[in-house]
């Protein structure tokens, strides 16, 4: 099984000489949230299975079937992104909502300066990073786990550590890219909430409005644009200093 495969643009063409000259009786599963230009080749010699995640109606439901609070129960759900194991940890974790309110207040602390932008992306990068904590403790105890079974049995166990290892770190950059993703989601709620304000408001004139409007159009575009980006494994620190740069711009 090979996870993240849309990371590997580089490797690519040593995935397809790979694919196409198999040892016997070989079976690859590959494991990509998207296929990007330069894998298309490779899927093509692919069979590809669509798994779709779970609906965030689904996993409400299972939540509050679990004793979660409703309306938690919803707000995790929408922020899972359709994994049922997210969904159960971010029930449990105590700032969870601390964290949703930080990305709300991302419009009202924007003040159009540089530095305003950059404190604000490290606060929220240092949040994304806190999310990883709950995972990083399953984690702890699985590798405790695996040396207690090594210890009690004498067998060597480096080269499984190791692998081990490699995944919880895997799992762990997926996690906290799905926590940005997830914050992004709830800045883009944000924008649009003010656009509703904005429509319904009677107190301003039309030409504010319009202006208005599409300033916060142009947010919300710039943030999903951002979300799109997440997929191509950029700099997370540029990307996100970059864009809250362009939201002061706009929406000030």
């Amino acid at each position: 099984m090979v996870g993240d495969v849309h990371l590997a643009r580089v490797a690519a063409p040593v995935l397809l000489k790979t694919l196409e000259e198999p040892a016997e009786q070989t079976v690859f599963v590959m494991l990509a949230e998207s296929v990007p230009a330069e894998l298309a080749t490779i899927a093509s010699r692919c069979i590809v299975v669509d798994l779709k995640p779970a609906g965030s109606g689904e996993l409400t439901t299972w939540l509050e079937s679990q004793g979660v609070d409703p309306l938690r129960a919803r707000d995790v759900a929408q922020a899972a992104g359709g994994s049922p194991q997210r969904a159960r940890l971010l029930a449990d974790d105590p700032g969870f909502a601390a964290r949703r309110e930080l990305w709300r207040s991302v419009p009202a602390r924007l003040d159009g300066t540089g530095a305003s932008a950059a404190a604000l992306a490290a606060e929220l990068l240092a949040s994304c990073e806190d999310a990883v904590e709950p995972l990083r403790a399953i984690h702890r105890t699985e590798r405790e786990s695996l040396t207690e079974e090594a210890e009690a049995t004498g067998a060597r166990g480096s080269q499984g550590l190791k692998r081990l290892e490699e995944r919880q770190h895997r799992e762990e950059r997926r996690w906290r890219t799905d926590e940005l993703r997830a914050g992004l989601a709830v800045l883009v709620g944000a924008y649009r909430d003010r656009l509703t304000e904005t429509v319904s408001s009677p107190q301003m004139s039309a030409a504010h409005n319009q202006e208005r409007l599409r300033s916060l159009v142009a947010a919300i575009a710039a943030t999903e644009d951002v979300v799109v980006e997440l997929v191509r494994n950029p700099n997370e620190t540029l990307m996100l200093e970059a864009l809250l740069v362009r939201l002061s711009a706009v929406t000030a």
